[in-house]
């Protein structure tokens, strides 16, 4: 049995102009409401959306002094008096958004996901309702459980979720970051044929190695789209994993097929001019669809896919609790393949 302390250590964002203000805190562990369930945190894994959340970039509404973080992987240890289904010491993820549990995504859902507006992860104990849990597969580690949640999540709705894949399909990942890694492993492992793209031969080689098909440098071939048309014989591609954004998705309508489907999930390139993109999409026929990660029925489906194919998440790089900022460096300077996640418990 876990002791269960009075206090838990927090990182919190006091001003959002840099992630050199996070600041390491201690907080009272509030009183359990009966149907929710105490964590203790083991893991957290860090996105590109914690950078932007940081610099006070982000687009959406968050709350001064904020706990970061939205992935996390840890143990039950205290469970509220109407929670059923659960027992002390199971392994167990969250969902991104606490009452996203099945369908749609709404504003309401939105306003509870973690690490903004509510607060995240980055903390020692974490109390979250029931109803957003899910168990961890058997084979992963806690480290490797705290990557599922928005990197897995978000790649497995974008490819297996309402237009899922087919075997034969050929797939457009962009980088190596973690949705595209795991972008990569789900669709290799759904049978389909997968094409990547990278700035570098190391990764590029990385990727190969996972199961790419196929691989394309953008620094040494710019028209990577025009790359994509050769190899697909000039047919294009079924879906694009687009995590660009306005930089890129001018690219990604030029290659996907007729009735392809681009899923925009990111806007690392940065900004460009998109004014006769929804001309270039009303002639393809394709679907453009924004992916806000997915829920928690759609998390428990890629937990068995995950547990049938046995496939691993790509970590890249694991720091202890207190060397955040030193993740969020390393993050930010994207020599990265995959994820980069917080030991947060050593015991």
């Amino acid at each position: 049995m876990v002791s269960i302390p009075q206090k838990t250590r927090e990182y919190r964002l006091p001003k959002a102009d840099g992630f050199h203000n996070l600041t390491l805190t201690e907080a009272p562990i509030p009183q359990l409401r009966a149907t929710e369930v105490l964590i203790k945190v083991h893991a957290v894994s860090l996105q590109y959306r914690d950078l932007v959340i940081a610099k006070g970039r982000y687009p959406l509404s968050q709350k001064e002094n904020l706990v970061p973080g939205s992935d996390m992987a840890g143990e039950i240890v205290a469970l509220g008096d109407e929670v059923k289904g659960w027992q002390l010491g199971e392994r167990v993820c969250s969902n991104f958004a606490v009452d996203h549990i099945y369908g749609d995504v709404n504003a309401e859902i939105k306003a509870t996901a973690l690490g903004a507006p509510i607060d995240g992860v980055l903390t020692e104990y974490k109390i979250v309702p029931a109803h957003a849990l899910v168990r961890i597969p058997e084979h992963l580690s806690y480290e490797e459980a705290s990557t599922l949640p928005c990197a897995a999540l978000t790649a497995y709705n974008a490819l297996l979720g309402p237009h899922p894949l087919k075997g034969g399909d050929t797939v457009l990942v962009q980088g190596t970051g973690g949705v595209s890694i795991f972008g990569l492993q789900l669709a290799v492992a759904s049978g389909a044929t997968v094409i990547a793209t990278s700035s570098s031969d190391e990764k590029l080689a990385i990727a190969k190695k996972l199961g790419a098909a196929y691989t394309i440098n953008y620094k040494k071939t710019p028209n990577w789209d025009e790359e994509v048309l050769k190899i697909t014989e000039g047919r294009g591609v079924d879906h694009i994993v687009e995590v660009g954004g306005p930089g890129t998705i001018t690219k990604s309508v030029n290659c996907v097929r007729y009735g392809g489907i681009i899923s925009v999930i990111g806007f690392v390139a940065g900004p460009a001019d998109v004014s006769a993109l929804p001309m270039k999409v009303l002639s393809k026929s394709a679907i453009v669809r924004g992916i806000a990660i997915g829920s928690r029925a759609q998390f428990e489906d890629m937990n068995r896919l995950i547990e049938a194919v046995k496939l691993r998440p790509v970590i890249d790089k694991v720091f202890g609790f207190e060397e955040l900022r030193k993740a969020y460096e390393y993050l930010e300077s994207q020599q990265h393949v995959g994820k980069v996640v917080i030991k947060i418990s050593t015991d």
